[in-house]
């Protein structure tokens, strides 16, 4: 891919330590994790969110990868499209290479899949940032946490912490999201799904 500019990936969660382990929170939690990669922190940027410029990834012959902006806004999830759309404006970066990781619980639980462009499933913090932005044209980095068990309300479940069994899988879950992220950016959305999609 030829490169134009940063891309800009947000990860979706709610701030503050009650909600650090939920899972509605992974979105956040796979930030927190391609910035560890790059020996960055975020830090907290005036656009209501925390950021860090990086490269993700590494491309041919181990050259540092495509620049990027990664950020978790700093607001609750409902509210998190005026952040994203501050952060678009003050990195210039257009909607086409934005990347929104967040949770998703139509796909199973540990499953990763891109997408770009497409509804929002109920999901609070798309329906944000696409009403903030004025499209829904933009890449997704779902992350499956599968549906709730029995007759449990869907809020309530992506507002809990991870089972003690899926804590053990949430590291592998979190490498596999960041590894998607970097593709995305890499390698561009087709081929980066021909890779993350493909069975192992």
């Amino acid at each position: 891919m030829t490169d134009s500019g940063p891309w800009l990936v947000v990860g979706l969660g709610n701030p503050g330590p009650g909600y650090a382990g939920n899972r509605h929170n992974v979105g956040a939690m796979v930030v927190d994790e391609l910035a560890r990669r790059s020996g960055s922190s975020l830090r907290t940027h005036k656009a209501r969110a925390h950021a860090a410029q990086v490269r993700l990834g590494t491309g041919a012959g181990g050259v540092p990868g495509p620049a990027a902006v990664v950020a978790v806004p700093s607001c609750y999830m409902n509210e998190s499209g005026g952040p994203v759309s501050a952060l678009l404006r003050f990195f210039s970066v257009p909607h086409e290479r934005l990347v929104v990781v967040h949770d998703e619980l139509d796909i199973d639980a540990g499953t990763v899949r891109l997408k770009r462009g497409g509804g929002e499933g109920g999901h609070n913090g798309l329906r944000s940032i696409s009403s903030s932005i004025g499209t829904k044209d933009y890449h997704r980095v779902r992350v499956g946490i599968g549906r709730p068990p029995g007759r449990m309300d869907a809020a309530d479940f992506v507002l809990r912490d991870f089972s003690s069994t899926e804590k053990k899988e949430l590291p592998f879950l979190l490498d596999d999201a960041a590894d998607a992220v970097e593709a995305l950016v890499g390698l561009g959305l087709l081929d980066a799904q021909q890779q993350v999609h493909a069975p192992r």
